[in-house]
């Protein structure tokens, strides 16, 4: 060999290993398909922040894959289904994305089912809680979830109005999209398992400004409580609809309504409104929450205490989902999709901020909370307090 070829080679190697460096040091991209505008833009900030705290947690220890950052790319899909679907695909196929985590609509998740499966990308959900977007039918399941699931939220609706309202014939006020139509199976279920009948199931449009008819109908039933489900806007609207009607019915609520401005928008009776949370900032922290905290009022200036964290929910829940896949990140040793998803699985044991997590994912159920991870929580002004603090 001459000097000339040895030279070549070596300097092919070398190249050949800076190319490998380099690539081994790009960053991990994350992407974010949720509503950064309109009535909801507040969810969609939420879990910006809650997955950024983390992200900024895991890029300060090291990153994943042995020095590669994460980074977070945002689509807003104005809470709907086809502009969803069309962020999650430039996300997935330009920006090479390796897992989408989603928003508060269950319509835009449900919408990306058949997207994601297409395109075998791993999807977290940390927000919308319609059974279907999980139970799903597909395998092998892309969709995982931290956040809520409705039958689950459904019988703990109704066990609530009915040991803490004494309410015997609750009647639901529904929003009329895919969202409502996954809580009226489970209450419908329930309703059966609990043996509480039902007063009446109706259904109001998001962009209905009166809802009396349907109401009027429920008392008539003999309602004693309304279960409530919507987001922050069209649920405040069935707020003024009683306070117009002056009907003082207890209301428990799914967690729609704190992804909004509902204590702006619903008038006086909204700190009536008990709701489901997963997390509470309100109150003694645990170690994570305190430190989640702490990085939440260094990083946005807006937040001076608990009181101003955006939608609880919303930043508790993209908080662990995030941490839980930067594990299945390393798990798997790669950013290859498939190897991510059953990651998901392997996952070591995990201190969150809502929980303990000991193997939050299995081939048979991909949502990392139970219902006893659930609480109640009302309105303490802007601040979401837990119910029992009242």
């Amino acid at each position: 060999m001459t000097v000339r070829n040895s030279f070549a080679r070596i300097l092919g190697l070398v190249l050949l290993l800076g190319i490998g460096l380099a690539q081994a040091q790009e960053p991990v991209k994350l992407g974010l398909v949720a509503a950064l505008s309109g009535n909801s833009a507040l969810s969609g900030e939420a879990i910006t922040r809650g997955l950024s705290v983390a992200i900024d947690e895991v890029n300060a220890r090291g990153g994943v894959l042995g020095g590669r950052k994460l980074v977070l790319l945002r689509r807003d899909d104005e809470s709907n289904p086809a502009k969803g679907q069309l962020a999650a695909r430039e996300l997935i196929e330009k920006e090479k994305v390796a897992v989408v985590f989603g928003g508060l609509d269950t319509p835009v998740s449900v919408a990306l089912i058949g997207l994601i499966h297409e395109l075998k990308t791993p999807y977290m959900g940390v927000w919308a809680a319609g059974t279907n977007i999980v139970q799903n039918g597909k395998s092998p399941n892309f969709m995982f979830r931290v956040s809520a699931e409705d039958e689950r939220v459904d019988l703990g609706m109704l066990k609530y109005a009915a040991k803490t309202f004494g309410a015997k014939k609750p009647g639901a006020m529904l929003v009329n999209n895919p969202w409502g139509e996954s809580n009226l199976k489970g209450l419908e279920k329930g309703s059966r398992e609990l043996q509480i009948a039902l007063a009446g199931l109706e259904k109001y449009n998001v962009n209905d400004a009166d809802m009396t008819p349907q109401l009027t109908r429920l008392r008539s039933s003999g309602a004693d409580a309304i279960i409530l489900v919507g987001n922050a806007a069209p649920a405040a609207q069935v707020l003024k609809s009683l306070e117009r009607m002056s009907w003082n019915v207890p209301v428990v609520s799914h967690w729609g309504i704190s992804g909004g401005r509902f204590d702006e928008l619903a008038g006086p009776k909204y700190k009536e409104v008990h709701f489901v949370q997963t997390y509470s900032f309100a109150g003694r922290q645990n170690p994570v929450g305190e430190r989640v905290l702490k990085a939440l009022m260094a990083k946005y200036p807006d937040v001076k205490s608990a009181a101003d964290v955006l939608s609880p929910v919303g930043t508790a829940n993209a908080y662990d989902a995030l941490m839980l896949t930067a594990l299945a990140i390393d798990k798997a040793g790669s950013t290859d999709p498939d190897k991510i998803r059953t990651a998901y699985y392997e996952i070591p044991p995990y201190e969150g901020l809502i929980k303990r997590y000991v193997k939050p994912f299995s081939p048979g159920n991909h949502d990392a909370l139970a219902d006893s991870d659930y609480i109640w929580v009302r309105f303490e002004g802007k601040n979401i307090v837990p119910v029992a603090a009242k």
